[in-house]
């Protein structure tokens, strides 16, 4: 049987495929950032569809760490029912989901947080609309602090796990490229420090959920961009995190400023243009004990089986084919293997 459908276990969650249903921004909470009766409902959707495990939408810790209109936040004890409606809606179909957690730094939006944009160093990047105030230590620990709360918030209103957003080209990333962390104290300058505030996380994480709530990281596999973040560097960070014990790791690339090797490529209209981040998955892969889920690009069960059956991956995750069809997941397993009718053209992150 195609390795794509079988069940499989993540950490002790026990999931009905190798299908994840990677963050993708909905644009439906509230401005506060509070899940609504439409968020809920799609997520609903998207566990009646089948896939094994659903990972919401980026989902910023703090306010200033937000960046687009309707996006979920995970800052605030009034927010309970909404987010536990949300997960419940998600079990009620058999389905898993994780909340990604996310500061954007220095890619946050002032119009839509009401605060100034943060971010390691105050540098002037493509990746930026405009340049940021740097973070002092102390706020550097509030945020790391930050992350660990909202993941037990996650913990108590039902949610199955948590995944840190590392990549394209927000805080976490942003700490990790020499691009956009420019700092000379311990969390810039080596690789290793430039790391060390994603494994404080990590570590801030775990001491507030336990071990036994999964704990899942998105990390870039390079930056895609003159002296950023390079694959050896991403290669140790993934050990780094494995020697933690995360759970699994997502592996992406590019960020905002990346061009045609952004995270989300267009054109991907044949088979030879699918699984775009395949060999950074299987790189990772060779490197750590820990599940690694490859997601850019997939379109077509051939191509996501043949990632898995070569080893290069563990899961394979999809974002844009769910939002064109949220029941693709159970149209494969219930046996039409036809593609993914997603065309890659990103007209759906227009509207929200």
């Amino acid at each position: 049987m195609n390795p794509l459908l079988t069940p499989w276990t993540l950490a002790s969650l026990s999931l009905r495929n190798r299908i994840v249903r990677s963050a993708t921004w909905e644009g439906a909470c509230d401005d506060a950032g509070q899940p609504t009766d439409k968020t809920i409902d799609y997520y609903r959707a998207l566990a009646q569809g089948g896939v094994g495990l659903i990972i919401s939408g980026y989902t910023f810790v703090t306010p200033e760490g937000k960046q687009q209109k309707g996006q979920a936040g995970l800052y605030n004890d009034a927010f309970a029912a909404a987010f536990h409606g949300m997960a419940e809606a998600v079990h009620a179909h058999q389905g898993k989901v994780v909340l990604q957690l996310v500061h954007t730094g220095g890619q946050a939006n002032p119009a839509q947080s009401g605060h100034p944009a943060v971010a390691p160093s105050a540098v002037e990047t493509a990746q930026y609309a405009q340049t940021p105030q740097a973070l002092d230590a102390p706020g550097i620990q509030r945020l790391i602090e930050a992350f660990a709360t909202a993941a037990a918030r996650a913990k108590q209103w039902g949610f199955d796990g948590v995944q840190l957003h590392a990549a394209h080209g927000y805080l976490i990333n942003q700490f990790l490229s020499p691009v956009t962390n420019q700092r000379t104290d311990e969390w810039g300058g080596s690789a290793e420090n430039r790391r060390r505030f994603l494994c404080d996380i990590v570590r801030a994480v775990r001491r507030q959920v336990g071990d036994d709530f999964a704990l899942l990281v998105k990390l870039s596999a390079c930056d895609h961009l003159p002296g950023g973040l390079s694959e050896d560097e991403a290669v140790a960070a993934a050990m780094a995190l494995d020697a933690l014990d995360v759970d699994a790791i997502e592996v992406s690339s590019g960020t905002a400023a990346s061009g045609v090797l952004g995270p989300t490529r267009t054109g991907v209209l044949a088979p030879e243009a699918e699984a775009y981040n395949a060999s950074h998955a299987a790189r990772i892969k060779a490197a750590v004990r820990c599940p690694v889920i490859a997601v850019g690009g997939f379109r077509s069960v051939d191509v996501a089986q043949r990632v898995l059956e070569t080893g290069g991956a563990d899961a394979v995750a999809m974002s844009r084919p769910f939002i064109r069809e949220p029941d693709l997941a159970m149209r494969w397993q219930n046996g039409d293997l036809r593609a993914a009718t997603c065309v890659s053209c990103n007209r759906c992150f227009v509207a929200g």
